[in-house]
């Protein structure tokens, strides 16, 4: 797998997803303006990897801080956090990653060498991510059966973590013990994770993918073409409501009314448990101009109103069960999921 995220020469270089499968080109941050605009910007996305991108940031922040004056202070880091938190709201991990941050900065102000800690620190998340990834894909590869054929929407790949992905790492992991399966993509607009993304990262690793319109799904579940469903999550609230990609709540309803499995594959950063249910999980409002325009090219007229939420929630009573680095969550979800975090 193409390295999409590391650390090299005092800089984050991360690979601009906007432009794959076409073009493999890299963005460098130096600064945290250039963290910022990669994540708002859509160069990187996928809630572990939003995280993960976040906590260079922290210290990225602070060093540039640190370079003008001797010492950092409260409004210095508020400013450096406020500004990360308000790139992508809906995605938990964000809030999650920087929350260590700040614990790792506290327990630094004491001693010298404030930027390498929280480096450090943001290495680990990164390297712990990968780790979560393999585990959780290894308990979910049990659910999966050979010959199945198996739907995934938007990208829950290692383009979307740290590496390895948690819906495809899931994937991954049951091709990889033998098993026969085939993937159908989605192509997700108007980005098209689905078509760029996640059918790139299964035909590099061998697996067979074939890519359909969103528009589909009904039709392919009433024609008993799929045998399960696996998608990552944004967030996941105490009772199981989740917070993905738009149209997962589409298809979450179309294989409950199929009675297919639905199942959500997400490391436990992922789930929050200071949010009660999905009413409460705020939803990200993109400009409605993305919606009107592929690589630039316009699909109607300026004068059209358009609108596209990122994201939407699909209610706990559709999920099958979770798939987690400690394992799979049944139901009664509430009951279990207040337990993740012990």
């Amino acid at each position: 797998m193409l390295r999409h995220i590391f650390w090299k020469d005092d800089a984050l270089f991360l690979l601009d997803q906007r432009l794959l499968p076409f073009k493999k080109v890299y963005i460098t941050c130096r600064t945290l303006d250039d963290v910022v605009e990669a994540i708002r910007g859509m160069a990187i996305r996928g809630a572990p990897l939003i995280g993960i991108v976040a906590a260079y940031g922290c210290a990225i922040g602070v060093r540039e801080v640190l370079s003008t004056k001797k010492r950092i202070t409260e409004r210095d880091i508020e400013n450096i956090w406020k500004r990360l938190e308000m790139t992508r709201p809906t995605a938990v991990n964000l809030f999650w990653a920087l929350k260590r941050m700040r614990s790792a900065l506290d327990g630094s102000r004491r001693k010298e060498g404030v930027f390498d800690s929280l480096l450090k620190e943001a290495i680990t998340i990164h390297v712990e991510d990968v780790e979560k990834n393999r585990m959780l894909s290894l308990f979910g590869a049990e659910l999966i059966e050979d010959g199945d054929t198996i739907l995934t929407h938007c990208n829950a790949g290692a383009l979307a973590t740290g590496g390895y992905g948690t819906a495809l790492g899931v994937i991954r992991a049951a091709y990889e013990s033998g098993k026969r399966i085939r993937v159908i993509a989605t192509e997700t607009r108007p980005y098209l994770q689905g078509a760029r993304l996640t059918a790139w990262e299964l035909y590099n690793d061998g697996i067979e993918v074939e890519l359909v319109p969103d528009n589909h799904v009904g039709f392919l579940f009433s024609r008993r073409q799929i045998e399960k469903v696996i998608v990552g999550a944004d967030r996941i609230a105490l009772n199981g409501d989740t917070a993905n990609k738009i149209g997962t709540f589409t298809i979450a309803l179309c294989a409950y009314h199929a009675k297919i499995p639905f199942y959500v594959a997400a490391p436990i950063s992922t789930f929050d448990g200071d949010t009660k249910d999905g009413s409460s999980i705020p939803i990200e409002e993109r400009k409605g101009d993305e919606v009107k325009y592929i690589y630039n090219t316009p699909i109607t007229l300026d004068e059209i109103k358009s609108r596209y939420y990122s994201f939407d929630i699909t209610p706990s009573r559709y999920i099958t069960s979770f798939i987690t680095e400690k394992g799979i969550v049944v139901r009664p979800f509430k009951r279990y999921i207040k337990l993740l975090h012990r």
